[in-house]
């Protein structure tokens, strides 16, 4: 593979220095990096080393359940009293600088409004994550609600999420965050790179519509994004991390969160909830307006918005079909989300570039 053509300074490990500029966010050993983190088999929690680790650190005890997650461990810890808690641990040396993003990025969103996040709890020497010499990890709040891919997404909802999105958006803008430029596969600047794994994909129209979107992200979107704001984003606002509270819409797992386009977690967002075929933006039309509502969108990114939809969209089909030939047991897990990009690329890749920018002119207030 040739050097990219967006090389910035780094540390010699792929992490980038901080001080590029928006339009140059990443290297060569930046992407090949991120692409190790990925296929990389997280270590299985272990239930006792968990209830050591809450004890020791938290001087809490409960029950540990274990759940799925791609890279770190993730425990469900139910407390005697009833409530219910989430530990994140990680044993790999990639997994500190996600934590330590991780937990900024919580504690600079407390005391915001308009969305519901977790809450973290200070270890009990008041530090947002502790860390040993070979394990590292964080405890917050769980969040009860409804996860949005359960919900009826209704206009009014999607309505909903989109406001609250934007309102995330405008609480992550000040931030300047620990690590917020390691890599990270799912980063824009990877997503060109990412046709290398074009052969785990399942000839046919998948693999045309994925190729066609990637084309056009190259010559049309990408140059441009250098023009739009850039800041702290969650990176993944996805069904699965969107939930439906009693305190309004709420974003869970800022493990994937970097800097990069604002724009790009209503491109998130938006790819997957295109569903309906009738309509020119499959459905997203509503949480494009929800948004918008809260944070205008620039004239740029109105007609930058679903040609960064449609390449995440293949980010996630592309990096989903790898993984899965990687991991096979957990084929199942890892493409909860695959489908669903799918259906929404064949929806939007019926529009040209300007039936698309009008698309989403139509739908922002």
């Amino acid at each position: 593979m040739g050097a990219c053509n967006d090389a910035v300074p780094d540390d010699g490990g792929g992490h980038l220095d901080g001080n590029q500029s928006v339009g140059e966010p990443f290297t060569e050993a930046y992407f090949r990096g991120a692409a190790a983190i990925l296929a990389t088999k997280p270590s299985p929690a272990e239930a006792h080393v968990s209830c050591e680790l809450l004890l020791r650190h938290y001087g809490l005890t409960g029950t540990i359940r274990v759940l799925s997650s791609e890279v770190e461990c993730t425990a469900e810890v139910t407390l005697l009293s009833g409530d219910r808690l989430i530990l994140k641990t990680s044993a790999r040396p990639e997994g500190r600088d996600s934590f330590r993003f991780q937990v900024a990025a919580l504690a600079g969103l407390e005391g915001a409004s308009g969305f519901a996040a977790p809450h973290l709890v200070r270890t009990g020497a008041g530090t947002l994550m502790f860390e040993e010499e070979e394990i590292c990890g964080y405890l917050q709040t769980q969040l009860s609600g409804v996860p949005l891919h359960q919900a009826t997404a209704t206009p009014d909802v999607l309505c909903r999420v989109g406001q609250a999105l934007g309102r995330l958006s405008l609480a992550l803008e000040p931030l300047k965050l620990p690590a917020m430029h390691r890599p990270v596969l799912w980063h824009v600047a990877c997503w060109p790179k990412l046709m290398e794994l074009e052969e785990h994909l399942p000839s046919g129209p998948v693999a045309e519509s994925v190729r066609s979107a990637m084309s056009i992200f190259i010559e049309l979107i990408k140059p441009r994004l250098r023009e739009v704001a850039w800041q702290v984003t969650h990176n993944d606002p996805s069904p699965f991390n969107t939930f439906l509270t009693d305190n309004g819409i709420a974003f869970i797992d800022f493990g994937d969160g970097c800097w990069g386009p604002r724009i790009q977690d209503l491109a998130i967002a938006a790819g997957h909830v295109v569903t309906d075929p009738s309509l020119a933006l499959g459905g997203a039309e509503n949480l494009i307006a929800g948004y918008a509502s809260v944070l205008p969108l620039s004239a740029l990114e109105e007609k930058l918005l679903v040609g960064l939809i449609t390449a995440r969209q293949s980010a996630l089909i592309l990096i989903n079909y790898w993984r899965a030939k990687l991991f096979p047991a957990e084929a199942a897990y890892i493409k909860k989300n695959v489908a669903r990009a799918e259906r929404g690329l064949s929806i939007l890749s019926r529009l040209d570039v300007g039936e698309a920018e009008m698309a989403v002119r139509r739908a922002v207030p």
